[in-house]
């Protein structure tokens, strides 16, 4: 009799379970890479979040700069959450506060507020903060450099819809009084900006977020289509379906960096230079995460052996942010980038519905490679 080896070879039903316990491995692998990804972007996206909402369910808008001041434009930013005032001119363009008194100034040489007038704390956040007792608007501006560049953003409580009033009926006049000031032809010259604030009609949050989820489940419908290399009649549309998800990958990918670009640019930022910085600043994750996304998308289509795992890391990340993070805009009439209400929200349920659809349809896959995959060799133990 040939003699039995020491230890014993594992079965069928020992072999489903290492591959089980590799697949299990795998997606917790994704999932934690996910969270890490989402815990580090926290920081930024709250940080930006306090002075650009999620978006608004009125419409500000500026109509005229009466009488006009050379080089000086106005416009209303993030959502209307803020006042931006640019000054091109030679003359020092000064916004003047709710009692009158000097609010800011915006120099050729930069933005400066006086820290004396109660506007510069009350409209610092949506929400306010306290006014100190130094604080008198009859006393001597002490001016205070807050920007190099000739533009100043401020929250502008006579820009908005009154809290005591139900958000509905005709648009609201407003008005903020600016003056020229120093030693210019203009000087003297008083002003106001105008404009008008109306009510919108919030949409249906529940159905976009329907729409998102049978999104989610159509994309993830592709992980059952199998991953490359499996044998039989699921190898060819085993082959389509990472042709189809490389795709979703990349164009959620360049979706959700678009909108990172309307959102810094419904944030004021005009030229190339300072759509650059907001983005690195502002915008760094939902960025990050975007480009993962097209990698990602382009290393499926060259057939590598990690390909799944990528997708499914990738969509984790871009569902999350730049997706759900933006979720808002479900709720809202008013999104925080330059594009319309229903663009923003089809942008948003898209990236959402691809990522989230794509880290399903990963791990689908995954789990159909590894259980396809041939049982380990035996390893006999030593005497």
């Amino acid at each position: 009799m040939t003699p039995r080896p020491h230890g014993r070879t594992p079965g069928p039903t020992g072999a489903r379970r290492g591959r089980a316990a590799d697949a299990c491995r795998r997606l917790g692998a994704v999932l934690a890479a996910a969270l890490v990804l989402a815990g580090g972007a926290a920081g930024p996206a709250a940080a930006h979040s306090d002075e650009a909402p999620g978006g608004s369910d009125v419409r500000v808008a500026v109509l005229a700069v009466t009488p006009a001041l050379p080089g000086v434009t106005v416009t209303a930013i993030e959502a209307g959450a803020r006042l931006q005032l640019t000054n091109r001119g030679p003359a020092t363009v000064e916004v003047r506060g709710e009692a009158g008194e000097p609010y800011l100034q915006v120099r050729p040489d930069g933005a400066y507020e006086n820290s004396r007038s109660p506007s510069t704390y009350r409209n610092r956040t949506l929400a306010g903060a306290p006014v100190p007792a130094e604080a008198d608007p009859g006393a001597a501006p002490q001016w205070r450099r807050v920007s190099p560049r000739p533009v100043a953003r401020w929250h502008e409580p006579r820009a908005t819809w009154p809290a005591d009033l139900p958000r509905a009926g005709p648009a609201r006049a407003w008005s903020v009084p600016v003056a020229a000031v120093g030693g210019t032809a203009a000087a003297g010259t008083v002003a106001s900006v105008t404009g008008t604030v109306t009510p919108q009609v919030p949409p249906t949050a529940p159905l976009w977020w329907l729409l998102t989820l049978v999104g989610v489940g159509l994309v993830a419908l592709l992980g059952l289509t199998g991953a490359p290399g499996t044998t039989g009649a699921r190898r060819w549309y085993g082959r389509l379906g990472t042709v189809t998800l490389a795709v979703l990958s990349a164009g959620a990918g360049c979706g959700a960096l678009a909108y990172a670009v309307a959102r810094e640019r419904d944030a004021g930022a005009a030229t190339v230079g300072e759509l650059a910085l907001a983005l690195a600043q502002a915008q760094v994750w939902p960025v990050l995460t975007a480009l993962g996304g097209i990698a990602a998308g382009g290393y499926a289509l060259l057939r590598r052996p990690a390909a799944d795992f990528a997708l499914a890391l990738a969509g984790a990340c871009v569902g999350l942010f730049p997706g759900i993070a933006n979720a808002a805009v479900f709720a809202r009439a008013v999104p925080p980038a330059t594009w319309g209400g229903p663009a923003a929200r089809v942008a948003v349920a898209a990236v959402t519905a691809v990522g989230l659809g794509l880290a399903l349809a990963g791990a689908l896959r995954l789990r159909t490679a590894i259980a396809a995959a041939p049982p380990r060799a035996a390893q006999s133990r030593k005497p």
